[in-house]
This record gives structure tokens, C-alpha cells and sequence, in this order.
């Protein structure tokens, strides 16, 4: 039985653990927090990715939890409403589609709770070091004890720490979009009842949409910018920033300036994709945000490490776990569904892609073979 290593314990990885163990690998997955991470906004279940989910049995548990939106209001920097659709929102696309809306803490727990009882976590520890030989990767974590397996998968996001081990530094694979994300959450300060509202003023602006039976908000911020000086190191100075800018804002800047400086699950990261000509070397490879992260601003992260983490093990084990061929078969078949989804961030920067562009990216691949459009 193949050891195989996962970097990540968010959505990739975790999926892929369940296929892997599905098709006879025994994998483990090491994750640097102490279990699973709290917060983030709500993430889109799109096409293919649906298939990806219904076939690990999940579908009907993710339908219940799913967001429950009657649709949007757009509002002009003072707050007055300029525009409105109970048709669909920014956030899901159309409300009568057969895609799902979900938060991304609750989908992580799902998958979790589904794949703990077969699968190895190692939670508060990473991966510090890799030194491939012929026959396995013998890996160092910053807690545990060194340990050899055959095959290790960086699923550890946009900033992988695999990815940099294996590849080198991410400055030659990231390209900054020109912005900023930040969510938190915050009481319903809003009284928002499943009703979402956006908003923009020049270089800034929000969506907020209300979660947990209404009893709290998903604050997504968003603000222009050039690559910040050591962005991900300083993360008090990136609060204080988007405190400062919201608190800025004519219509409740104060007090979500306050809700910004108090969430516990407060994040602020870079707009940015990754960009690579080979996702894969040696016995190393590369899953969803690590090896092609899409940006928030496609709506397919998710859906792409869904199925990214589908067809990686789908690969290994139409090849018997030979790395070599089973890594060249998955990049084959993933890199056309990729290119278009990645494309959805960069046809329209700073506003949603066309329904037609989203219906072509989320069903341009089948699980069980190559790209078909």
C-alpha cells in the first residue's frame, strides 16, 4: 500500500485523502493549524465539482447547510439603493441553479468528519524540509519525527510551503490581480434577512451577507492595491489598513471598522493566482490553490480543488501509483479546465465573469476522462 503525504487539511487535501484511501493509498495529511480553521466566506460548488461531492456521498449534507439567499441589494456610497435582484447574487450566481453556496468552514467539517476515521491528520505541525531518493520522500516536520513516504501532494494553498520546497521561491509563480481580500464575521449588526448587500466606493468595497440562520454576518472586503511590503508576515499592519479603510466609509464605516479590529477569524490576503508549466516533480505535486489557485475573484477555487483532488487520485490509480505517468495524465487532463476557470478572474477584473464564461469553465471537464469543450 502507497504512503502519500497531503500538505493541507482545508478542502483539497482532505478530498484527496478520501480518494486515495478510496482507491487503496494510505494517506496521511498534515495541517499547521490545530484543527479546523474557523471562518472564510462562503465558497461556490459548481458542475463537475457537484459530481465530485455527490460521489463521496456528501451531496444531500452540503444541500442542507447551503446558503438560503432571496437575492441582493447594490448600494451607492451613502448607502441608498441603487440597484436590486431576486434573481441572483455576486456571491452564488443565479439563486435558481442547481450549484450550491456554502460556507467553507462547513464544507471543510463535512469533509473532515467523513474521511477521519480512515485517514492520518496531524494537526499543529508542517512540513519543514523534503529530500527525494529512489525509492520515497523522507519528509521533516517542525514537531513531529522525520518520516519516508512514496509520494508527497502540496494541497497547502496559495503560499505552499511545498510548493516553495519543491519549485522555489513563490515569487516566480504568484501574479498579484491588483487587489486585496479581507472576511470576517460580525454579529447581525444589519438585521440582514437572508439578503445580501454590495457596495463600492472608488477603490473599496464590501459584500455582506448574512449566515447561521441570520444570526451573524460574512463580511467580504475587498480594496485596490499594489503587492504590499511582507503582506503575510505582518499581519497586525494589514488589520490596522483595513480597519483604517473602513473606517472611511461613509455608510457604517464605524462600526464595521469595530468588527473588523475585534473578529477572531479576521484574513486579509492577496487577489493573486498561481501560474505554473508543470504542477509536479519527482514525487512531488501540486493540488488546487497550490499548484493553480484561480483567485476568489473566479468563484472556483473550490470546485477546482474539488476536482483537481478527483482526478489526481483517479490518475494514481489507473496507474498503479507510478508517479510518473499518473502526474503527466493529470496535468493533461486538468490544465485546459484550469486555463478557463483561471480566466474568469482576468476577463473582468473588479466585477463577476459572464454567466456564459461560468457555464463553460464549471462543466469543461469529465471525471472520467479528458476535456470534452
Amino acid at each position: 500500500m502507497q504512503t502519500v503525504l497531503i500538505s493541507g487539511g482545508g478542502i483539497a487535501g482532505p478530498v484527496l485523502a478520501y480518494w486515495l484511501r478510496h482507491h487503496g493509498f494510505a494517506p496521511t495529511v498534515v495541517e499547521r493549524a490545530p484543527g479546523q480553521r474557523p471562518g472564510g466566506q462562503a465558497v461556490d460548488v459548481r458542475g463537475v465539482a457537484l459530481d465530485v461531492v455527490e460521489r463521496m456521498g456528501l451531496l444531500e449534507h452540503a444541500s442542507r447547510v447551503r446558503t438560503r439567499m432571496r437575492g441582493m441589494s447594490i448600494l451607492d456610497p451613502d448607502g441608498h439603493e441603487i440597484d436590486r435582484s431576486t434573481e441572483a447574487t455576486f456571491s452564488s450566481g443565479r439563486l435558481d441553479s442547481e450549484d450550491i453556496e456554502v460556507l467553507r468552514e462547513d464544507l471543510v467539517r463535512m469533509v473532515y468528519e467523513h474521511t477521519r476515521a480512515d485517514v492520518e491528520y496531524l494537526f499543529g505541525d508542517s512540513v519543514t524540509a523534503l529530500d527525494e531518493n529512489e525509492t520515497g520522500v523522507r519528509v521533516d516536520f517542525a514537531h513531529g519525527p522525520s518520516r519516508t513516504f512514496d509520494l508527497v501532494v502540496g494541497a497547502d494553498g496559495l503560499h505552499s510551503t511545498v510548493r516553495r520546497l519543491a519549485f522555489g521561491p513563490e515569487e516566480g509563480f504568484a501574479h498579484h490581480l491588483g487587489s486585496y481580500l479581507s472576511v470576517f464575521s460580525a454579529d447581525n449588526f444589519l438585521g440582514l434577512d437572508n439578503w445580501q448587500i454590495w457596495l463600492r466606493d472608488s477603490d473599496v468595497g464590501f459584500g455582506i451577507m448574512p449566515v447561521r440562520d441570520n444570526t451573524e454576518l460574512r463580511i467580504a472586503f475587498g480594496f485596490e492595491s499594489a503587492p504590499l511590503a511582507n503582506d503575510r508576515r505582518d499581519a497586525a499592519t494589514l488589520r490596522e489598513l483595513v480597519v483604517d479603510k473602513l473606517a472611511s466609509l461613509r455608510w457604517e464605516g464605524t462600526r464595521l471598522a469595530e468588527a473588523a479590529r475585534k473578529a477572531s477569524d479576521f484574513y486579509c490576503d492577496a487577489m493573486a493566482q498561481i501560474r505554473m508549466d508543470q504542477w509536479s516533480r519527482g514525487r512531488v505535486a501540486l493540488l488546487g490553490d497550490a499548484g493553480y489557485c484561480p483567485s476568489p475573484l473566479s468563484g472556483q477555487g473550490t470546485s477546482l480543488a474539488l476536482v483537481g483532488a478527483h482526478v489526481l487520485a483517479d490518475c494514481l490509480a489507473r496507474d498503479n501509483g507510478d508517479h510518473r505517468t499518473a502526474y503527466a495524465r493529470y496535468e493533461r487532463r486538468m490544465r485546459p479546465f484550469v486555463t478557463l476557470n483561471q480566466a474568469l478572474a482576468t476577463e473582468n477584473p473588479g466585477g463577476p465573469a459572464s454567466e456564459e464564461s461560468v457555464a463553460h469553465a464549471k462543466n469543461a471537464l469529465s471525471l472520467d476522462g479528458v476535456s470534452q469543450r
